[in-house]
């Protein structure tokens, strides 16, 4: 058929050949189609060629060439590009030598000039196209020409494509499910449908897959990480063309739902014979169940129901054998997906009847009126039970598993129990019993720790506030029904037990109470009955009063002193003399007897609060007090040496030393009065004295010192025979240092020699006795024997003696009259004097 047709166009041409050749020849190879072979083609021109020939005769004889036919071929890879893609056609003559060519696009030469279009090898052989935009789309020919040959004729066309914009890859999920799960199988297909040569690019969340460079792209088992984004793109050439991204496919891959395992019935811990029903629930459909108990698949068994598609389980029938962890797994019906078990639901079943557990909040036997308390009745096995509760074997008519009494009052003091019910049949044993005891709120006491309510400015006061036998409370203070808060002045014990005041003032005159309340309950008492707190505006004054009331006293006087404060009580005292502490206590203060070292100022203070803090009052005046030694009375022997012998009596005499006053004078026999002695002097003898005891004397006047010291004693019996036995001795010594004198007179005038004149003149070795009388410097020896002055008188007693018949002879000590009486008491057989026995 096709021969046909070619035969009908040759003749076609042959009649037109005569007047165009060439455009026959061009109709030729637009008819013949591109994949015709070469040798059609060149048939055809040579036929043309022939019919134009024959109908040209020719008178010469000329050498005719046949035109050759160029080869055009397409040397990229393929005749559809997109933009910015390239695409090179080459043409071809067999007889190739100093063949240049001419480009057409759809019969229109092609220029060279265009910049997406470069021509290579020689003259043209080599066409490259950037295919810019769809205007480079067309049938493209190429022809040669020869400087001898001439030209050839077109080659066949070329229909190269340009699409206007770069592919767009299609993107498909097999299968497409909102929800995968882990282990599942999954396909994406990328495919452009317009072109080929495709090489294929995957990602997961925007990062490339190397190992897949096919157009699909299989996962066989699917985990958690596979979840997110993929989309793909296309490429293709040496130097790479690559397509848009092609739409994002989203695959989220979650662990399967796990069912809800819901107790249907009112409790899992049931008791023998009792129902259990259980259900397990997916949120989405296409869903069956099976069940386990401690984590193995359930066998039959005629106490267990299941419902269709397992997601009803009901224990008709409970028993022991049937308790344990329940829970379901739920399989999907169309994919091989099985999910983990549900929550678990622990049966347990009891074979005893229990017995509830009585408890108390606070835990508190005894409670005070007013709080308040709460039991609970507690089964430890089992749930949903219903409770009863009883007081001193009365049921009440609470239901609950507490039993709350606010505001506790003296009816609900009693004895309370319960016990549980469940369902019809089951029913506990009663608790035991718990007793509740309901008090009055105490009310605190205050007491003032201080001794004293009434104090003065700068005091300290405490107060403390407590309820008898307890120990729980913490204490709030009022004065004159104001609370107290702490400041400078007022400071609180531990829970406020007590209240001290630091430093009293005006403002903390008043009355003060206090309330308790209890440190771990919210229990308060009522207000505590007052104390009162008086705060003087001053200080106290004290007194200080001296008895007897005189400035200068004497040795041996007394004298004492009292200090007052006349107002409150609680003081001690303290006393001093020139500002120095005395270790003297209590408000009166004697000295008895006063001496010289008495004299100075004296004053007192008072001072309370030794525990909580001193309070001082200002020292009292002074008062001066000024001690004089006691004059002293002395007893003077007035009886001369001369009468020793004659008489054996003593005249004593009285006298004060150092006193101008006038003076009486009392006189004491061994320590006793004598009766009528009041003179200065007084007479001992033998009649009135025949043992010739002590003596001693006193002065007596009306005026101060009123007394004076009584003088040392004087034994006379003691004197009278020193002076006889000393009389005697210093008589025969005088004799015998006269007769000494007279014979150193004579040897002195008898041995005289005639130079006496030239010696120096020798002063007098022994003095006359009118020459002793008038000295005041002698010594009396007979009196400093006869006194034994070194033996029996202080030394300022001796001062002024003088050798006279009327020296005042010293009083004997009581220490040498000690010894004359003890040698009375026991003569010598010897017949010795008595007074030389000391």
């Amino acid at each position: 058929m096709r021969l046909f047709k070619v035969f009908g166009v040759m003749y076609l041409a042959a009649v037109c050949m005569a007047q165009d050749p060439l455009a026959v020849t061009s109709m030729f190879k637009d008819i013949i189609p591109t994949s015709a072979p070469s040798n059609v083609t060149e048939a055809i021109y040579v036929t043309s060629m022939d019919i134009f020939t024959t109908s040209q005769p020719s008178t010469e004889s000329q050498t005719i060439y046949e035109p050759p036919v160029p080869s055009l071929y397409l040397q990229s890879p393929w005749l559809e590009v997109f933009p910015s893609e390239k695409a090179q056609l080459r043409c071809s003559i067999n007889d190739s030598t100093d063949w240049s060519f001419t480009w057409y696009k759809s019969g229109t030469q092609v220029q060279e000039a265009d910049p997406n279009l470069s021509f290579n090898l020689s003259h043209g052989a080599v066409l490259t196209i950037i295919a810019a935009s769809q205007a480079y789309s067309g049938m493209y020919r190429c022809k040669g020409h020869h400087k001898v040959k001439g030209n050839s004729t077109n080659s066949d066309p070329l229909q190269l494509k340009v699409y206007a914009n770069k592919p767009n890859p299609t993107l498909t999920q097999n299968p497409k499910l909102e929800h995968m799960y882990p282990g599942e199988s999954v396909t994406f297909l990328c495919m452009i449908y317009n072109s080929s040569g495709w090489d294929y690019m995957w990602f997961h969340n925007d990062k490339e897959i190397q190992e897949s460079n096919n157009h699909t792209y299989r996962i066989d088992s699917l985990v958690l990480s596979d979840s997110g984004r993929y989309h793909c793109k296309a490429k293709r050439g040496k130097s790479p063309f690559y397509t848009e991204q092609s739409e994002t496919s989203t695959l989220q891959v979650s662990e399967p739902p796990t069912p809800t395992l819901k107790l249907v019935t009112s409790w899992l811990d049931v008791f023998e014979n009792e129902t259990v029903e259980l259900t397990c629930d997916m949120d989405s459909s296409n869903w069956t169940f099976t069940w386990h108990r401690n984590e193995k698949a359930l066998l039959q068994d005629p106490a267990l129901d299941l419902s269709a598609g397992g997601s009803l389980l009901n224990i008709t029938s409970a028993s022991q054998a049937l308790q344990g962890k329940y829970a379901c797994k739920a399989h999907h019906e169309f994919r091989e997906v099985t999910s983990v078990f549900s929550n678990t639901a622990i049966v347990q079943v009891y074979g005893n009847t229990p017995k509830p557990s009585l408890s108390k909040d606070p835990v508190l036997n005894s409670m005070y009126v007013g709080e308040n308390t709460t039991f609970t009745c507690n089964v430890d096995v089992a749930t949903d039970w219903e409770y009863q509760w009883y007081k001193d074997g009365k049921q009440l008519t609470v239901q609950d598993k507490t039993l709350q009494i606010n505001r506790l009052s003296p009816h609900d003091g009693g004895t309370y129990w319960c016990k549980a019910t469940r369902g019809q049949r089951t029913s506990t044993y009663i608790s035991d019993k718990m007793t509740q005891d309901v008090l009055e709120i105490p009310v605190p006491s205050v007491a003032l720790s201080t001794q004293w309510a009434d104090v003065f400015p700068t005091e300290s006061v405490t107060l403390s506030c407590a309820i008898t036998k307890s120990s729980d409370w913490m204490y709030t203070w009022q004065r004159n029904g104001q609370v107290i808060q702490t400041d400078g002045s007022v400071s609180f014990g531990s829970d406020g037990t007590t209240l001290s005041i630091v430093s009293a003032a005006a403002r903390h005159q008043g009355q003060y109470s206090c309330s308790g309340k209890l440190k771990s309950r919210s229990v308060s008492s009522s207000l505590s009955s007052g104390v009162a707190i008086s705060v003087y505006g001053y200080k106290p004054q004290i007194i200080l009063v001296q008895d007897p009331d005189y400035t200068l006293m004497h040795t041996g006087d007394s004298v004492s002193y009292s200090c007052h404060i006349n107002v409150s009580s609680g003081w001690e005292y303290r006393w001093y003399k020139d500002d120095t502490p005395l270790t003297v206590s209590g408000n009166n203060y004697t000295i008895s007897p006063v001496a010289i070292r008495n004299t100075g100022s004296y004053q007192c203070q008072a001072i309370r609060g030794r525990t909580t803090g001193i309070f001082e009052t200002e020292q009292s005046l002074a008062s001066r007090l000024q001690v004089e030694e006691r004059p002293s009375a002395n007893i003077i022997v007035l009886t001369g040496w001369s009468e020793v012998f004659s008489t054996d009596s003593l005249v004593l005499q009285c006298e004060v030393k150092g006193s101008k006053d006038t003076w009486n004078y009392t006189w004491f026999m061994k320590g006793q009065g004598i009766v009528n002695s009041s003179s200065d002097k007084y007479t001992v003898t033998p009649q009135n004295d025949p043992e010739q005891s002590q003596y001693t004397c006193q002065g007596i006047r009306t005026g101060r010192p009123s007394y004076s010291t009584k003088s040392d004693s004087l034994t006379t019996k003691n004197l009278l025979l020193k002076r006889r036995v000393l009389l005697s001795i210093s008589g025969c010594i005088f004799f015998g240092i006269v007769a000494v004198f007279f014979g150193c007179i004579i040897l002195k005038i008898t041995r005289k020699t005639e130079d006496d004149e030239e010696r120096p003149e020798e002063g007098e070795l022994f003095l006359t006795m009118a020459q002793l009388k008038d000295r005041v410097d002698a010594a009396c020896l007979l009196v400093d024997y006869i006194t034994d002055t070194e033996l029996n008188a202080p030394a300022k007693e001796s001062e002024d003696i003088t050798c006279s018949e009327t020296t005042q002879l010293p009083v004997i000590s009581q220490e040498d009259h000690a010894v004359t009486t003890e040698s009375t008491d026991k003569p010598e057989e010897d017949g010795a004097l008595l007074s030389f026995q000391h």
